[in-house]
């Protein structure tokens, strides 16, 4: 560059040579950009074929897990709660104490009605002797018959008081022992929702026990489903990711809910042995029903396309559908229920119909094609 120029034309010369240089190796690297360009949309793409086929034979319906034999306990008389000997967890057995209530006033009430009994004893004792005094000079001929049944009318009122008093004393005793909640059977305590100076109420849930002995999973399954169920139609369950469970009874309710139009199937577990049932197995643990029903008559058509095939927009969905010669078309489908990697088409396709796999690569073809 020739020095002798000013400052500002050596700088004019120099941007218009980076300018040049620029645009030359624009140029030069032009062909080998068009021709990689030109190589990606010649390669075919990764296609899948849509093929209708009848729905999978088996079938899946999410359940849960129940106690057979759960109860509420809760207490039959009012009062502070002074005493809790189990917690959440434990294993109780029959007739084990529970929790206590405060009973000093049902007590009282027994003691005084324990009194009353002894009076009223006392008095009847009385009563005996002179009623057999009386019947002595009967026969001795030195009172009346008149004498003799109004000393026979006493004694039988004294007797009868004596056993009201007694029905009474029985009374205050059994209310005392309600203020001791028991367990009504072998089990184990799920939930105990109360602590220690909570008033307990007729009626209000103290304790819940279950028999971890006899446990079933409860599904509800669509009406159309049970009604083409054959005679015999096989059940599996689905425990802690554990599949091949069989239920040792089924058991399909005959009576469909009128909101949800679906029928509830019980499928009882396995008894447990002599230790009680599996820990892992509890009520609420979710559980998947598994039918399998080859005698069922045969059900609609059905398209499965692979899940990577779908190009999601918002609430929008489409695929890139290829046509004869293996260009890319976009177009909206709808989709149905999910079946692991693969979903249903509802409409959109038909059976026959090439879709791209990898729609990233789709775009560009297609943006490459287009002028």
């Amino acid at each position: 560059m020739n020095k002798t120029l000013p400052p500002h034309a050596r700088r004019s010369a120099l941007a218009l040579s980076l300018m040049l240089g620029s645009g030359l190796l624009a140029w030069a690297f032009a062909p080998a950009l068009s021709a990689q360009a030109q190589a990606q949309a010649a390669a075919p793409l990764a296609s899948y074929q849509l093929k209708a086929g009848g729905a999978q034979s088996s079938r899946s319906f999410d359940g849960v897990v129940e106690a057979v034999r759960q109860t509420v306990v809760a207490a039959q008389v009012a009062g502070a709660i002074v005493q809790i000997d189990v917690k959440a967890g434990d294993r109780v057995s029959k007739g084990q104490v529970l929790l206590r209530v405060d009973a000093r006033a049902a007590q009282d009430a027994a003691q005084a009605s324990e009194a009353q009994a002894q009076a009223a004893r006392a008095t009847l004792q009385l009563a005996t002797r002179d009623f057999e005094r009386q019947q002595q000079l009967f026969k001795q001929r030195y009172i009346s018959q008149a004498a003799l049944d109004q000393a026979e009318s006493q004694f039988k009122a004294t007797q009868a008081q004596v056993n009201a008093q007694l029905a009474q004393l029985g009374g205050a005793r059994t209310q005392t022992s309600l203020h001791v909640v028991r367990s009504p059977y072998d089990g184990i305590v799920s939930e105990l929702p109360v602590a220690l100076g909570d008033m307990a109420l007729p009626g209000r849930a103290l304790i819940t026990v279950y028999d971890p002995s006899a446990l079933r999973v409860t599904a509800n399954l669509p009406q159309s489903v049970v009604a083409g169920l054959s005679a015999k139609p096989s059940f599996q369950l689905e425990l802690n990711g554990k599949r091949g469970v069989q239920p040792s009874q089924v058991q399909i309710l005959p009576m469909v809910d009128a909101g949800t139009h679906t029928v509830q199937v019980r499928l009882d577990l396995a008894k447990a042995n002599s230790a009680g049932s599996s820990p892992n197995y509890t009520p609420g643990l979710f559980a998947r029903v598994w039918l399998n029903d080859d005698g069922a008559p045969a059900v609609s058509q059905q398209l499965l396309l692979p899940r990577s095939a779908v190009l999601r927009r918002a609430e929008l969905h489409a695929v890139y559908v290829l046509n004869e010669q293996g260009q890319p078309l976009l177009r909206q489908v709808r989709l149905g229920a999910a079946q692991g990697e693969l979903v249903e088409v509802l409409s959109g396709l038909s059976a026959g119909e090439r879709v791209a796999t990898d729609p990233a690569a789709a775009a560009r073809v297609l943006s490459g094609a287009q002028p």
